[in-house]
């Protein structure tokens, strides 16, 4: 079922992140998607995530559809102009890529790249706007296009520390949506009760919401996200739960698994980001009890 039609059935949607290699060996990178194939309704590619240099996100999402297995690519303003970027966007309705995510780049100081120019001639509503016109059949110079893409388009919503800063972003969402978007994806869920509040405010909005989900994958990891960052809303809880079990990998795959299926009956569906440990995405589905 094509992920349109798995929103509009209320069917929950499972997606789940996948970076593409620092080089052109893709053996890994099939043998962990193919792992979870049939199990998740996409596998999202990100371009070159955190500033890292990698494999194109085009050609990642490219490998997995030859493969049958269904591809989204995350796409920004940072590293091309519209020009590139309407090209590439076309070339993913030819390769075969399902869906458009139009994320916030990380800014170059991240980078592994730190010299290189950024270019941001369209910031995140440009780029919907953009896509969503290449889908009416015209690119941004008001050219008639020769066949038009039918991608499903994504939008972000940005980590919020407070109300104030929701009621902000959910105003922000709503342009997005009115430039082309048609599901919001929301940051990393740690407190299911918490999102629950945060899932109420967005559902007016009228689109599907995909919920993040990120593997902790050590106490370390996890007392650095509750300090750095202070919209995650980490509990402490959890933390002491990673601390006392006797098989920490273990316990991190479980919190992630239950998260998952917590979601379920918050929102129409969850992105499980690993973040390297791709090759663990298997145990997160099966301790969430998707087969």
């Amino acid at each position: 079922m094509h992920i349109p039609q798995a929103f509009k059935s209320g069917k929950f949607v499972v997606l789940a992140e996948m970076n593409t290699p620092k080089g052109v060996d893709i053996s890994r990178f099939m043998t962990d998607a193919r792992h979870i194939q049939g199990r998740v309704d996409a596998v999202v590619v990100p371009d070159m995530d955190n500033g890292v240099m990698r494999m194109s996100a085009l050609a990642g999402a490219a490998v997995l559809k030859q493969a049958g297995i269904d591809a989204f690519i995350t796409t920004y303003g940072r590293d091309r102009n519209r020009l590139a970027i309407q090209g590439d966007l076309l070339a993913a309705q030819v390769l075969g890529v399902s869906g458009i995510v139009v994320v916030a780049a990380e800014p170059m100081a991240n980078s592994d790249h730190r010299d290189a120019k950024p270019v941001n001639d369209l910031d995140e509503i440009g780029i919907l706007r953009c896509a969503a016109q290449l889908k009416q059949g015209k690119d941004l110079a008001g050219f008639d296009l020769d066949g038009s893409p039918q991608w499903i388009i994504g939008c972000t919503l940005p980590s919020v520390a407070d109300d104030a800063a929701l009621d902000r972003e959910i105003e922000s969402l709503r342009t997005k949506i009115q430039s082309g978007a048609s599901f919001i994806v929301t940051p990393p869920v740690f407190d299911v009760d918490h999102f629950a509040t945060i899932a109420d405010k967005l559902k007016p909005l009228g689109v599907p919401i995909v919920a993040g989900v990120f593997l902790i994958k050590s106490v370390a990891v996890a007392r650095y996200i509750a300090t750095n960052e202070p919209g995650a809303h980490l509990p402490e809880a959890t933390i002491h739960r990673i601390r006392k079990a006797s098989d920490r990998e273990q316990e991190c795959l479980q919190i992630a698994g239950e998260t998952v299926a917590r979601l379920k009956s918050v929102v129409s569906g969850v992105l499980i980001q690993t973040m390297g440990w791709e090759h663990r995405l298997p145990a997160v589905l099966d301790a969430a009890g998707l087969s």
